[in-house]
């Protein structure tokens, strides 16, 4: 098991495996997403926060999952252009992934044990978010109907430690 979700890897929107190493002293903002969700708005939030604190040392990751109502059909490409398209998204995107079940992705599996949910480890939708300070040792959990902006506090306090 990962000590911080530092240790671990993804595959990137483009097929690039990446290792989340590359961001250790950053503040990460992890978050599972859908393009035909309720909760789909919610990354021009996202991207909000991305322009507002990336040169603070804000990282924010999008994590595709099509887990919770085939609300992520698209393929790694669709994804992105409809991120682009719709939404300005200028932060990293991985590829297509699993958070739930016997193929969630290492870092969803690390993240779940480190900020379990009120009801358990497994995510409930589309949007949850994790913030993992800049040393990986503090994850917050923040539920689907979290607006982006209300972790804007969070955020602020992790990017000052």
């Amino acid at each position: 098991m990962a000590e911080t979700v530092f240790d671990l890897h993804a595959v990137d929107n483009s097929g690039l495996d990446r290792e989340l190493a590359e961001y250790r002293g950053k503040v990460l903002l992890i978050v599972n997403t859908a393009s035909k969700c309720g909760f789909t708005p919610q990354y021009t939030g996202l991207e909000e926060l991305n322009r507002k604190y990336r040169d603070q040392g804000l990282v924010v990751i999008g994590f595709p999952c099509d887990q919770f109502g085939h609300q992520e059909p698209g393929d790694d490409s669709e994804i992105r252009s409809f991120c682009e398209l719709n939404f300005g998204v200028t932060f990293p995107l991985m590829s297509k992934i699993e958070v739930n079940g016997d193929g969630t992705h290492p870092v969803f599996a690390h993240l779940k044990e480190q900020a379990p949910g009120v009801l358990g480890n497994a995510i409930k939708w589309n949007f949850t978010k994790f913030l993992v300070s800049r040393d990986g040792g503090d994850v917050i959990r923040f539920a689907s109907n979290t607006e982006p902006a209300e972790i804007a506090a969070d955020i602020e306090r992790f990017l000052a430690s």
